[in-house]
């Protein structure tokens, strides 16, 4: 029987994908690491820690597919990746810190190998941007570079803030006639999420990974706008758990794509949504309805790749527009 594990399912964004799955006709396991925290969960229950590979290995024999909803990632993702491996189950996550991305580059003939499926980002914006580039490139002869931005808006969970204040990437990179490599530029990029030209930051995205993989438009640079208190600071731990639903309701999301062409064109295209803690759990389960249903290809793939450009579209009221010149 096909079976759903949602891992770090009292968390935050996991107890609102398990909300969604459930909704979706999927019963999930809840695992993590706190037995008693896991209790008060309404369903079945597994706890288990990452540093025991016999525990991992017993509790995930019976597991089709493993969503890990764990952050920071760059302490989660390989123990789980590696555990999803040895026992033929498919991976997916919601990660946003390029660390993950890349080690499911290295990992992905391994899981080939396995007939297993990397698939970090299924919820998020890896999700929301893989889907807008390509929808964008779609419109473009010879793409030869995407700028692309993501405008965040509202408040940080808890445990996204933390996760982002410990994979602050120093360098920042991007791609350069396809290799990654450092940027010194600090410059800002204007993008219209919908109101007018807006001034964005350069950052270093795992877009970066997932977009070429998909693309493999040789020139990328990822941006960034901040609205509010989007990247709060002071003491991470006292912050709530995460936004409420009216607070979600009032910061939607919107990503913009710019494509040059190698004759100098350049093709614009938008995407508004819900705000990224309503998108991502939504995501999430829905990506992982459609893999329990056989949707799936060995190694590492992205949301785009695999569900095609139209997949953020199938998310709440999601809407790709091309922005006209």
């Amino acid at each position: 029987m096909s079976r759903l594990m949602i891992y770090s399912a009292t968390g935050y964004t996991a107890r609102l994908a398990t909300g969604y799955a459930k909704a979706a006709g999927l019963d999930p396991v809840l695992a993590g690491r706190d037995a008693a925290a896991l209790a008060g969960l309404d369903g079945e229950t597994r706890a288990f820690t990452l540093d025991d590979p016999a525990a991992m290995d017993a509790v995930l024999s019976d597991v089709t597919v493993l969503l890990n909803c764990a952050g920071p990632f760059l302490r989660t993702a390989e123990p789980l990746m590696r555990a999803a491996i040895r026992n033929g189950a498919h991976y997916l996550d919601i990660a946003a810190e390029l660390d993950s991305y890349r080690l499911a580059e290295k990992l992905d003939g391994e899981a080939a190998a396995r007939g297993v499926m990397l698939l970090p980002g299924s919820g998020g914006s890896v999700a929301m941007l893989g889907c807008l580039a390509a929808r964008a490139i779609e419109t473009v002869p010879e793409p030869v570079h995407i700028r692309i931005a993501l405008m965040v808006s509202g408040a940080m969970s808890r445990g996204s803030a933390i996760s982002a204040a410990e994979n602050v990437t120093v360098v920042l990179l991007v791609r350069e006639d396809g290799p990654l490599v450092p940027s010194n530029t600090t410059a800002l990029h204007e993008f219209d999420f919908g109101s007018g030209l807006t001034a964005s930051f350069p950052l270093t995205l795992p877009d970066l990974i997932t977009i070429w993989r998909e693309t493999k438009v040789p020139n990328i640079a990822t941006f960034v706008h901040v609205v509010g208190d989007a990247f709060p600071g002071g003491d991470l731990s006292a912050l709530p758990d995460g936004p409420t639903e009216a607070e979600r309701a009032a910061n939607r999301c919107a990503a913009v794509a710019e494509v040059t062409a190698a004759d100098g064109t350049v093709s614009l295209h938008r995407l508004e949504t819900v705000n990224g803690y309503t998108f991502t759990p939504m995501a999430a389960a829905e990506t992982a309805r459609r893999v329990l249903a056989g949707e799936t290809r060995p190694g590492f793939q992205t949301p785009a790749g695999l569900f095609g450009s139209g997949f953020a579209e199938t998310i709440a009221d999601t809407n790709l527009s091309r922005i006209p010149n």
